[in-house]
C-alpha cells in the first residue's frame, strides 16, 4: 500500500468543475488533492472532445475545450494541488474524528477533512448502435465513438450518426476538415441546439455536407478496415456509401460506479445535494457538476463553476467550524498562494 496522502479536501474528478473547485478552495487557503480515473486532467473535455469549441464560458466568445482545461490548470498553479491520475476511488471510510479515508483501486490512500465529488457523469462509456460486427472496426480501423483529434479525419469521407449536440457540432466542425461529411439521423428534427441545427441545414443547402434524415446506419463493411456503410431509411429503402470513417455519436451511458454504494442519498443515478453549499446527505461530503441533482439543475459547466464556489465556502465552515471567514475579493487582495 502506498504512503497515505494527507490534504484538506479531496476532489474526485479532474474535469473543468473539479479544477475550478481547486481554485475556489485555494482562495480559502485549503489544500486540495485531485483524483481521477482518467490518465490526464480535463475529464470529458480532454477525453472526448479536446478540439471542440465551447461558446458559453463567460468572457470567452469561443474557447476550445482543451484550451479551457489548460487555462484552468494555469489558474490553479499558485495553490500547488496534487494529483492521483489513472486511479478510480473504490472505497470510502469515515473516521471517528469526522475525517475520511479514500482508497483507490491501486490502494492509494487519501486522508482528507472533506470530500468534493466532481465526477461529471461518473464512470461513462459511449452508447453504441446495435450494428452487427461494429466492434471489429474499432481500435483505429474506421469506427470512432468520439472525436479526440479532428486531424484524424483530414480529407476523409466520413459518416456521422446522431441527432444531438455532439453530432451537430462535429458535423459543422468537420465540414471544414473532411473531404466529405454525411450526417445520418433517424428523425426529421434534431435534439441539439436549434442554432446548430440551422447551421447544418445551411451547410447542406450549400453542398458542404450531406444530410440524410429518417434513416439509420444499419451495416458496416470491409475485410479488415471499414470501407462502406449501409444506410436504411424508415421506409425500408437502402443505400451503401463508401467511407473511411463512421462516427456514431449517441451520447454516453453514465454509471455512478462505487460512489453509488457510499450511502449518499441518490435520485435518478445522481447525488442529491443542498443548494446552500452543495452538501450531500453525509456531512463533510459535497457534490458538484453533472453528478449532482437538485430542483432546477442545469448540466452546464458555468453552473458547475457556481456550485464549486459555494461548495468551497461550505467545506471551509465544515473544516473550521469555529473560524469566521470574511469574503475577500480577488480584485482587491489578488490571488494568495499555498
Amino acid at each position: 500500500m502506498h504512503p497515505t496522502i494527507s490534504t484538506d479536501i479531496c476532489i474526485i474528478g479532474a474535469g473543468p468543475v473539479g479544477l475550478f473547485a481547486v481554485f475556489e478552495a485555494g482562495l480559502l487557503k485549503l489544500r486540495c488533492h485531485v483524483v481521477d480515473a482518467l490518465p490526464q486532467v480535463g475529464g470529458q473535455l480532454s477525453e472526448i472532445y479536446p478540439k471542440k469549441p465551447i461558446y458559453d464560458i463567460p468572457g470567452y466568445p469561443e474557447v476550445l475545450a482543451g484550451d479551457l482545461i489548460q487555462n484552468l490548470m494555469r489558474q490553479i498553479e499558485p495553490f500547488h494541488p496534487t494529483f492521483t491520475l489513472g486511479e478510480r476511488v473504490e472505497r470510502f471510510e469515515k473516521l471517528e474524528d469526522g475525517s475520511f479515508h479514500l482508497i483507490t483501486a491501486d490502494d492509494t490512500v487519501i486522508h482528507c477533512k472533506a470530500i468534493c465529488i466532481a465526477g461529471g457523469l461518473g464512470s461513462f462509456e459511449p452508447r453504441k448502435p446495435a450494428i452487427e460486427n461494429l466492434e471489429s472496426y474499432e481500435g483505429g480501423r474506421g469506427v470512432y465513438y468520439m472525436v479526440r483529434d479532428p486531424e484524424t479525419f483530414r480529407d476523409q469521407r466520413i459518416v456521422i450518426a446522431g441527432g444531438g449536440d455532439s453530432a451537430l457540432d462535429w458535423t459543422i466542425f468537420l465540414a471544414g476538415v473532411a473531404k466529405e461529411v454525411t450526417l445520418v439521423h433517424r428523425g426529421t428534427t434534431f435534439r441539439g441546439a436549434a442554432d446548430s441545427a440551422e447551421k447544418v441545414k445551411h451547410l447542406h443547402d450549400a453542398g458542404k455536407v450531406n444530410l440524410v434524415l429518417s434513416s439509420n446506419v444499419t451495416h458496416v463493411h470491409g475485410p479488415d478496415a471499414l470501407e462502406a456503410v449501409t444506410i436504411t431509411a424508415n421506409d425500408g429503402s437502402t443505400r451503401t456509401l463508401n467511407v473511411d470513417s463512421f462516427i456514431p455519436l449517441f451520447g454516453l451511458t453514465p454509471k455512478l460506479g462505487p460512489i453509488g454504494e457510499w450511502g449518499l442519498e441518490l435520485a435518478d443515478d445522481a447525488v442529491k445535494v443542498d443548494t446552500l453549499d452543495y452538501s450531500t446527505s453525509v456531512p463533510g461530503v459535497y457534490a458538484i457538476g453533472d453528478i449532482n441533482t437538485y430542483p432546477g439543475k442545469l448540466k452546464l459547466i458555468l453552473c458547475g463553476f457556481h456550485e464549486a464556489a459555494l461548495m468551497a465556502q461550505g467545506a471551509y465552515k465544515h473544516i473550521f467550524p469555529d473560524k469566521k471567514y470574511v469574503l475577500k475579493y480577488t480584485t482587491v487582495n489578488g490571488v494568495p498562494t499555498l
